[in-house]
């Protein structure tokens, strides 16, 4: 017998339906003639808590710091024992069992945790199924792998955890400690992802409140020529007066000075014209992230309802795999294409309809590569014929920006010739640009009205220049002093802070560490990052005012309270570069909890010697300065030291 062991019930179930000898529904199971699907819960395992380790580590306290386990203990969660049981008594009559947990590190963890905690020796293969649709399933269940092929996708995964369980144990025990010795009440909690995430937020804010506006100017002048006019802006050399450091003109009257002078001269020559034909290939499918990010800005979606709405039309066989965090495609899907593409043509309105028509299915964009395609490919449309119009209304516009992403692919690339004209006057030089389409290419399915999603160069204002050449001769023909005024950081968003969480080299306080973290996936995983900022919402470390994620005094305290090498990414980012190096094979797990200990200890080390500020009010330890607290005796109340027993610091209350 072959035994699958799915991730959930709805990926049994989609395995089950394609398996030989129908179906038959058992305790905990699915019977598919000589074949078995069972499923689990998620994680149906669970750490240990410090104080399973030890009667000890019930009280918290800083000599007991820190808390490594000599050797990793799991436990079975109570609501997932009975489930638990089947597999385990299934797995004992199995003759080969085959893994099939979603295709990441945490859907290879979950399975292989339950096969080693049972003792299990049998072959282990493994299914890689990145879409429902038969047609996917069909050809996962014709091309298993061993499993053990994706030790190093076991190994990331496991690491994850144990860091995250390191740190969030020992680090938010030390912190809290120390808070109460300050006089404050409640625990400090500390992530290894949420605490910089968290810091991101609360920093973004005191940017805000710290912005102070800067007016600037820029002179721009409109010149006649015998073919049109073109509009310029005045090129500050680097020596003009007035200039900030960031080469912005700050006074007025030199604008205004220039203006004046040019007005008078009048003429002006050309003294170059660059045109420079650039293309810009196919957007790429999305990913995880992409999707959560553009469905924010276009939708107000947060990234939450995003995940859950796609985990729905994976479910419905709609959409391939979610929690992917790759935007390419395997070459072997391309013949996919005309399906899709048909099935793509006859949903939406005439528009839509029109538009994917013009579809040619012989291109072939870089999103096929076989080289880019890690254990996940991009989120696309399935082979499933879909009707939008019957999807709620959340799966739906996501259900169309995936299929526009897709139908992109097939349409030519993007092609335009980009303008510089350089004039000079006076000694002075003014520059314009302008942008002409050649073709308008796969762009043509964002510049349609009520298209699925923007790209950036949609908002981008292009001016339409005249035929010139070198050495023509132009006339002032108007001039004006365009004022702007510097604006403070836009507030994150839920979506926005996801993209903070994945483009986190922009943010490290390391800027050496910048080139190291091009690669980095960024902190958290796809499927993690929308549950971070959730928990941290639920936690009132943010409140959510007008979209736009605002830090409570919860948030401004932990950060007060925290080393900086916690709250920026720098560490955590790095720790995320070397879990990718573990799943690549490139890294131990021996010596990533090497360099684990190490910054745990030097954590500890450092909050040893910190001071925090006690609360107001409060009554002081006269041996170490702590905060006292109230404490009783048979001869009546007392002060104590909140440090006790490490520090006895007592004072009569009179």
């Amino acid at each position: 017998m072959r035994l699958f062991i799915a991730e959930k019930p709805s990926l049994a179930r989609a395995i089950a339906e394609n398996l030989p000898g129908g179906s038959q529904k058992g305790n905990g199971c699915i019977i598919c003639g000589e074949d078995v699907v069972t499923w689990c819960y998620g994680h149906i395992l669970e750490q240990f808590t410090p104080d399973e380790y030890g009667e000890k580590y019930k009280h918290w306290h800083m000599e007991d710091l820190p808390i490594i386990p000599g050797e990793w203990k799991l436990k079975i969660k109570p609501s997932a024992a009975a489930q638990f049981n089947v597999i385990k008594n299934l797995a004992e009559k199995a003759a080969v069992i085959v893994n099939a947990g979603d295709p990441d590190r945490e859907g290879q963890l979950l399975v292989d945790e339950v096969l080693l905690f049972v003792g299990n020796t049998k072959k282990v293969l493994r299914l890689l199924l990145n879409a429902l649709d038969e047609k996917s399933v069909k050809y996962a269940m014709e091309h298993l792998r061993d499993n053990g092929d994706f030790k190093g996708l076991y190994d990331s995964a496991l690491a994850r955890s144990r860091a995250d369980w390191l740190v969030g144990m020992n680090l938010t025990r030390c912190y809290t400690i120390r808070s109460r010795e300050a006089g404050y009440d409640g625990v400090v909690n500390v992530g290894r992802v949420q605490t910089p995430t968290m810091a991101l937020v609360v920093r973004r804010e005191d940017e805000i409140l710290n912005f102070k506006p800067t007016t600037h100017y820029k002179v721009q002048i409109i010149w006649r020529h015998k073919n049109g006019n073109v509009p310029t802006l005045w090129q500050m050399p680097e020596i003009t007066q007035g200039l900030d450091t960031e080469g912005r003109l700050l006074d007025k009257k030199i604008a205004a000075e220039l203006l004046a002078r040019i007005r008078i001269v009048e003429n002006g020559k050309i003294t170059a014209v660059e045109k420079k034909k650039k293309q810009e290939p196919q957007r790429l499918p999305y990913s995880l992230s992409a999707l959560q990010i553009d469905a924010g800005k276009r939708y107000g979606y947060s990234p939450q309802q995003v995940l859950d709405a796609m985990q729905s039309l994976y479910e419905k066989k709609l959409t391939s795999y979610p929690r992917s965090d790759c935007e390419y495609l395997p070459e072997n899907q391309f013949k996919d294409a005309p399906t899709i593409l048909t099935n793509l043509s006859a949903i939406g309105n005439g528009a839509w309809q029109r538009l994917a028509a013009k579809a040619d299915k012989s291109i072939k964009s870089r999103a096929w590569n076989d080289k880019k395609i890690t254990a996940h490919h991009a989120i696309v449309p399935t082979t499933i014929k879909a009707a939008p119009e019957k999807l709620p209304e959340t799966e739906r516009n996501l259900y169309m920006m995936t299929a526009a992403a897709y139908l992109a692919q097939f349409f030519p690339i993007h092609v335009y010739t980009a303008t510089k004209i350089t004039i000079e006057a006076d000694g002075e030089i003014f520059a314009g640009t302008g942008k002409t389409i050649v073709e308008e290419g796969w762009k043509a399915i964002y510049r349609r009205p009520n298209a699925s999603a923007k790209t950036a160069e949609d908002d981008e204002s292009a001016a339409e220049l005249p035929q010139v050449q070198k050495g023509d001769a132009v006339a002032f023909l108007d001039g004006a002093i365009k004022e702007s005024v510097t604006k403070p950081p836009k507030r994150f968003t839920p979506s926005s802070l996801v993209e903070a969480m994945k483009k986190i080299g922009n943010f490290v306080r390391d800027e050496s560490l910048k080139k190291d973290l091009q690669e980095c996936a960024g902190i958290g995983t796809e499927a993690t990052r929308a549950g971070i900022i959730e928990k941290l919402q639920t936690a009132g470390f943010f409140a959510l005012v007008k979209k736009c994620l605002v830090p409570t005094e919860k948030a401004r305290r932990a950060l007060a309270l925290l080393p900086e090498d916690i709250t920026y990414p720098d560490i955590t980012a790095l720790w995320e570069k070397q879990l990718d190096e573990i799943a690549a094979g490139n890294l131990t797990l021996a010596a990533f909890f090497a360099r684990q200990e190490k910054s745990i200890g030097e954590f500890l080390t450092a909050a040893q010697k910190i001071r925090i500020k006690p609360i107001e009010g409060a009554v002081l330890c006269p041996n170490c300065g702590r905060v006292m607290k109230k404490r009783k005796s048979v001869h009546g109340e007392f002060w104590g030291c909140s440090a006790y027993p490490k520090c006895r610091g007592t004072i009569d209350i009179k």
